[in-house]
């Protein structure tokens, strides 16, 4: 059950300028993160803009994956939201597609009790036998996974672990002192990779690794290993990307990073749109200043 530690890559989606999947540019992305050392991948999360993709668009995005990962990496494929019965439906096909486990974010905007949430993931869990890592985004959902909460869920077999994006360094203290050993404890949030990994986490499903795949893994790594001293100078390097990402709602500034970076169109499904002026500039600024926009040139010009 430790399949999912290290640097996870929360893998935006790619779109045509006709709104269409871009299915050759979202394999481009997938080989980039592998050949750049990412721990496992994860398509579909709300990164990935998943509520506007349509059931088939959000398996093939998924299959796509499985197809470039073959096996090299574990694929941690999103299906979450606030119907449990269809939940549970697209998880059962992932299931039979080949996914390694399920990223489940709490249900959003009705706002359920914490019994609630226990028999949502329950039920999820008892129809679906893949290990299933809960995604707690207060700020999003409206909902808190309380971390009594989390330790009644980790009980149920398959239910491995959270990413946890709460934002409070207090409650990720609390969740690691409760729960078990073996339950996985990711960060949701890049900039606290390393204080969640030192106070016993054991990674991150992070946004920036779309554009720095390997530098944000090697960060992580160095983490793992005890190497504080080395994580923080990375972390110092590349603060001002992980900050400007969330300039404006993600993944607005990331998809408009990576089409600077020429690695993707910037398009963007209602009701997301692309970020302002102001902020495209302080995007651009930072690529400018961290040389990802002349490491981009580079590589097209190769």
């Amino acid at each position: 059950m430790t399949t999912f530690t290290g640097c996870g890559t929360a893998l935006v989606t790619p779109f045509r300028k006709d709104q269409s999947l871009d299915e050759q540019s979202l394999r481009k992305l997938v080989r980039r993160q592998i050949q750049a050392g990412i721990s496992f991948l994860v398509p579909c999360g709300t990164t990935g803009e998943s509520p506007t993709l349509t059931r088939a668009e959000h398996l093939r995005v998924v299959e796509i994956t499985l197809e470039e990962a073959k096996g090299k990496v574990p694929v941690l494929a999103g299906a979450g939201g606030y119907n449990t019965a269809e939940v549970i439906e697209i998880a059962t096909e992932l299931r039979h597609m080949g996914a390694d486990g399920i990223l489940s974010v709490t249900p959003y905007y009705n706002k359920p009790t914490q019994e609630g949430l226990v028999q949502h993931f329950k039920a999820i869990a008892k129809a679906v036998s893949l290990p299933i890592v809960v995604y707690n985004i207060q700020g999003r959902t409206g909902v808190n996974v309380e971390p009594a909460t989390l330790k009644r869920l980790a009980e149920i077999e398959n239910i491995v672990g959270v990413k946890e994006a709460s934002g409070n360094i207090g409650q990720m203290a609390t969740v690691l002192h409760l729960l078990p050993e073996p339950f996985i404890v990711l960060s949701g949030d890049d900039a606290i990779t390393i204080p969640l990994i030192a106070l016993g986490g054991r990674g991150v499903i992070s946004v920036v690794a779309n554009e720095i795949p390997a530098e944000f893994s090697k960060l992580t790594k160095l983490a793992l290993a005890g190497d504080l001293a080395g994580a923080r100078g990375l972390q110092r390097q590349w603060f001002a990307l992980m900050e400007v990402n969330f300039c404006e709602t993600n993944p607005g500034p990331v998809k408009a990073a990576m089409a600077m970076m020429g690695l993707l169109e910037p398009v963007f499904r209602l009701p997301m749109v692309p970020p302002s002026e102001a902020n495209r500039a302080k995007i651009e600024a930072v690529l400018k200043s961290s040389g990802l926009l002349a490491a981009a040139r580079s590589s097209h010009a190769d």
